[in-house]
């Protein structure tokens, strides 16, 4: 598949579709906390897209996806399928969520914390952030994508974490996914090159313990192998001609 490099009035789209679905996450915010289901969080999310932002949530019926978000809890790693379970506290969840727009996507995640977290849960939480930062600092025109992967992963585990390799960011605009695959582990200098137009997300999954991970029965939910915390932050990106521009920020 090739790389699609954007126009003006594409990347205007996809701005306003990643600001939506920058708000739909400052607006759920506040529903997370103790006790709540995430099958309520969905349906708060997917009312919230529907009749406020008159906007698609693109996850739902997505190859078979049932749900308009993903709700990934503690050793969830993503995908997470929302249900009637209750949130307790300590918990930790990522929240993902793509707005489809007039033809074009946004997708962004972020770690939520429920009631108190551990030690180690906001440490995760924290150094994932970061992972995302830096590796959103490095885009430019010239950087490779293996520059992106190899920042991340040397933060990462420099702090004693792991990072999955399974799964990956990915180019998006009118679709949902397209090419490039971006890797969140990698060597200096490999890979293509990035170039004004490109469009993609950055989303990397760290994990508290080991890096290896199984997909459930249900098809979709990701999870450790060896049960520890995973946690992710996801951004969508456009390379500009001096930098970067992060569409899904509000």
């Amino acid at each position: 598949m090739s790389i699609s490099l954007k126009t003006p009035e594409e990347i205007q789209k996809m701005r306003i579709a990643g600001k939506l679905a920058a708000r739909v996450l400052t607006m759920i915010e506040p529903y997370v906390k103790v006790g709540i289901t995430t099958n309520l969080l969905n349906e708060i999310c997917h009312t919230y897209i529907v009749q406020n932002q008159h906007a698609i949530p693109a996850p739902l019926n997505y190859r078979g996806f049932p749900k308009s978000i993903c709700t990934s809890v503690n050793h969830v790693v993503c995908h997470g399928i929302p249900d009637d379970k209750r949130l307790q506290n300590g918990d930790i969840i990522n929240i993902d969520v793509t707005v489809l727009k007039d033809g074009y996507h946004g997708d962004t995640s972020r770690m939520f914390f429920v009631g108190t977290p551990s030690r180690i849960a906001q440490k995760l939480v924290e150094v994932t952030q970061e992972c995302l930062n830096l590796g959103i600092q490095i885009v430019r025109p010239g950087t490779t994508l293996g520059d992106i992967g190899h920042v991340i992963q040397t933060y990462a585990e420099q702090e004693g974490f792991s990072v999955v390799r399974e799964y990956c960011g990915h180019g998006i605009g009118k679709m949902f996914h397209e090419a490039p695959q971006v890797l969140h582990y990698g060597k200096k200098g490999t890979g293509l090159v990035l170039q004004p137009g490109m469009t993609f997300t950055i989303e990397p999954m760290v994990n508290a313990k080991g890096h290896e991970v199984m997909r459930l029965s249900d098809g979709w939910t990701v999870v450790t192998k060896d049960h520890s915390l995973s946690a992710q932050w996801e951004h969508t990106l456009c390379v500009t001609k001096k930098g970067v521009e992060i569409l899904t920020s509000e």
